[in-house]
């Protein structure tokens, strides 16, 4: 049995941008939550989808806007994307379907306690995001991230394929070279490739030597990135704890409650007749 997580956020900003505006009868803009069900409704036909949650944003800051005033907030995102979220979870729910909706947490957050959490009682777990931060919940074969545009899977080898660093390591190597879309830099001169090469080796902050004479890699300008790294660790410390996703969400649901059963036909017929989602009507392939 395979447990799918899905990040509904992701999914939403992905829609929003990629699908034409919609309105709802009553001139609301549903575009994106129509382009998050129906990719939703595209999984659950797959085979081997049998346990499914969908992880939102319902506010989009955190916990982490505490720590880093320049963390990511709504400033920036269309009001009417944001306007979508709360219909999203809605719909979602009315499709049947269990939703993790944060306000102190992320999504990212409840789709990592989901996977530490019932990652034992399943065969598979299939974290269902390109997002790079999912890469550290990978373990193995047995908790995997699929980025499902591009049609690729990666287990534990995929993730040190792609990063240079295997998932424990990947708070650490965002710490370093930064996540633009989260909101924080990282640190003056490491990129990628540095960050990678030395983590490889060292797995973790803390691990690293002060002095490059004692890196045991070679890479280039590695004196002042040492310096830079001497100089700024607290800073890449708090980084790196931005980047640690939190396994600790208060989740309500068991892993029973995660079976998909269908969507109750008549409050999904009549969200659909709400939202004027006509051809939506009949793509539930099961009914509750």
């Amino acid at each position: 049995m395979k447990l799918h997580l899905l990040d509904g956020t992701y999914e939403l900003f992905r829609a929003y941008h990629a699908v034409d505006s919609a309105r709802a009868p009553d001139g609301r803009e549903v575009a994106a939550v129509g382009g998050l069900l129906g990719t939703t409704l595209a999984l659950l036909r797959e085979p081997g989808v049998t346990h499914l949650a969908v992880a939102t944003d319902h506010v989009v800051r955190s916990f982490r806007n505490e720590l880093w005033p320049g963390y990511k907030t709504e400033e920036g995102v269309p009001e009417d994307l944001l306007a979508q979220f709360p219909l999203a979870e809605r719909a979602l729910a009315e499709l049947g379907v269990v939703v993790w909706p944060m306000i102190e947490f992320e999504a990212d957050d409840a789709l990592a306690t989901g996977a530490s959490r019932f990652g034992d009682a399943v065969d598979e777990v299939v974290i269902c995001t390109p997002d790079k931060d999912l890469a550290q919940c990978v373990a193995g074969t047995r908790v995997v991230q699929r980025d499902r545009m591009r049609r690729i899977t990666y287990d534990e080898n995929g993730v040190i394929a792609k990063y240079g660093v295997p998932p424990v390591s990947i708070p650490d190597w965002l710490a370093l070279v930064g996540d633009a879309s989260d909101g924080y830099p990282g640190l003056p001169g490491w990129g990628a490739k540095s960050a990678s090469v030395v983590l490889a080796h060292w797995r973790h902050l803390e691990a690293i030597p002060p002095e490059p004479s004692r890196w045991e890699v070679k890479v280039r300008g590695a004196d002042r990135l040492a310096a830079t790294l001497r100089e700024h660790m607290d800073l890449a410390l708090l980084f790196r704890r931005l980047a640690t996703l939190r396994l600790d969400v208060p989740l309500a649901e068991t892993l029973e409650d995660l079976c998909w059963r269908g969507a109750p036909r008549d409050r999904w017929l009549a969200l659909c007749e709400e939202l004027g989602f006509e051809r939506e009507k009949e793509r539930p392939h099961r009914w509750a």
